[in-house]
């Protein structure tokens, strides 16, 4: 559907999404086998984030990196398992994307049952490609994203992607291996029915941000509020179910971390572009997602995502315009 709608189309990008979702078929598996092939629990280990690793990250990172450097089809791979950019041996060398992603998002969960995701983005390089990728192939803003998407594994697995024409989500049918084609154009819904958040750090927060979620909690039937709290604690499952349901998501910052805790190039861009996508929203608390202009591969930055609505009010709260 892509390569009709795209005049230029090489075929390349359905080359590498294939890839992806080759690698996301084989994550399922040892995801589905994991209490029996004892892969859950902790490799004892830390990231370049400071989060202990589970064996399931380093699983779900090694098969990704190693069928996506042997493509010929990227230049870089960004990781949120890797300290450093991760490049192709010479003679895959040459290709024309970057991709940066968080293999198994939610894998703390993954002992008891939660549903965890892949989370990816895509961009072109803008080097040539006889070169080595530069810091401008590797820190793109959002609004240059070829395609973002995420693989959620949970009762049935979900491959959910956009590439700027709509978002359109297919269900993994494991009689015959493939991922069909059962949510085309996916938008959010009018009204929200949920808000996602850890209110365990309400006494963090600034009084801005408590009234906002103060008003998600008042009754008002013309508003449709108050608004079910929902809360899994794995950024793909929590996402997911906004976008089917109605919703909003926020990680902010508090007075204990300045720059929130997601990381912009493979959380918060690839779901914000999705959201945008879907008639939704991602934004800091004071601007959009993908207008930032990513500084560092790990970046972090706060987050509110879900209904346009809803992340509009929460920047009125945050700014001073709106209070209860």
């Amino acid at each position: 559907y892509q390569r009709r709608v795209r005049a230029k189309a090489t075929g390349e990008f359905s080359l590498l999404l294939s890839e992806i979702i080759v690698a996301a078929k084989i994550i399922r598996e040892k995801i589905t086998l994991a209490g029996i092939a004892e892969v859950l629990g902790s490799t004892n280990e830390e990231n370049v984030q400071g989060e202990t690793v589970a064996i399931l990250d380093r699983l779900s990172n090694e098969i990704l990196k190693r069928r996506l450097l042997q493509t010929g089809l990227v230049c870089a791979v960004i990781s949120e398992e890797e300290k450093e950019p991760l490049y192709p041996k010479e003679k895959y060398a040459g290709g024309k994307y970057v991709v940066a992603m968080d293999p198994c998002d939610g894998s703390s969960n993954i002992c008891c049952n939660v549903p965890v995701g892949t989370i990816f983005g895509m961009w072109e390089r803008v080097s040539d490609s006889s070169e080595k990728p530069t810091k401008d192939d590797l820190l793109q803003p959002g609004r240059k994203l070829a395609c973002g998407g995420y693989v959620l594994y949970g009762p049935s697995s979900m491959l959910v992607y956009s590439t700027g024409n709509g978002v359109h989500g297919f269900t993994y049918d494991p009689a015959i291996g493939e991922f069909i084609l059962t949510h085309p154009d996916m938008q959010f819904p009018s009204y929200s029915k949920c808000y996602s958040v850890n209110e365990c750090y309400w006494e963090w927060w600034s009084k801005p941000l408590r009234d906002y979620v103060s008003w998600i909690k008042t009754p008002n039937k013309e508003e449709h509020r108050p608004y079910t709290a929902r809360y899994v604690g794995s950024l793909v499952s929590d996402f997911h179910r906004n976008l089917l349901y109605g919703g909003i998501y926020f990680y902010p910052t508090d007075t204990r971390s300045s720059q929130g805790k997601l990381r912009l190039l493979y959380e918060c861009i690839p779901l914000s572009f999705i959201a945008e996508q879907a008639g939704g929203l991602g934004s800091t608390g004071e601007s959009n997602i993908l207008d930032i202009q990513p500084q560092d591969i790990h970046q972090r930055v706060p987050i509110f995502i879900g209904n346009k609505s809803d992340v509009k009010a929460a920047e009125e709260f945050l700014s001073g315009k709106r209070t209860l």
